[in-house]
């Protein structure tokens, strides 16, 4: 027994640090942020920021590499980018089994954004104010992976919104405030 006692309290420190439990803590995440990798090929990469916003979450994609136009941008419902073509992101995030939809329809995934748009350099900007998904509870999206599509999403087709392949991948993670 008395071998275990360093042990012990090595691990009883290690546990009561202030800073482990407050990166742990989910009702205190103010932001979060995915790091988009390329995949399937593309040179597409880029940071997507989630920001609380009261109840509301704030979303600001930064995104190159795009062909012009639009594309397909959802939250999916497994934070595994390791598949090439990022297949292991799974569907799109959605834990009260909605339709596909448009970001700003009341039947829609708790992952769907709609679509970025690509300016003949490449680059995309979005900046969303969402309802729908959270930082904490039920529809955290926090661990789930964010992805940029070939395609146009086209709101409507299911479940997918017929948005092609995956062009980059980023795990959604909590981030400094």
């Amino acid at each position: 027994m008395k071998r275990f006692l360093p042990v012990l309290a090595v691990f009883a420190t290690f546990c009561a640090s202030p800073d482990l439990s407050r990166a742990h803590d989910e009702n205190d995440v103010q932001k979060a942020i995915a790091v988009l990798n390329s995949a399937s090929g593309s040179k597409v990469t880029g940071t997507v920021t989630f920001t609380k916003a009261g109840n509301e979450v704030k979303v600001v994609a930064d995104v190159t590499g795009l062909a012009p136009g639009k594309h397909g941008f959802h939250v999916h419902e497994f934070g595994d980018c390791s598949d090439p073509k990022a297949e292991s992101a799974g569907s799109h995030f959605n834990p009260d089994k909605h339709q596909h939809g448009a970001p700003d329809a009341a039947d829609r995934h708790a992952g769907d954004l709609g679509n970025l748009e690509a300016d003949a350099s490449g680059k995309a900007r979005l900046e969303w104010t969402d309802k729908v998904m959270k930082l904490a509870g039920k529809n955290s999206i926090v661990g789930y992976a964010v992805i940029v599509h070939e395609k146009t999403d086209d709101l409507k087709t299911q479940p997918t919104g017929d948005a092609g392949g995956r062009l980059a991948c980023g795990v959604i993670g909590v981030a400094k405030e």
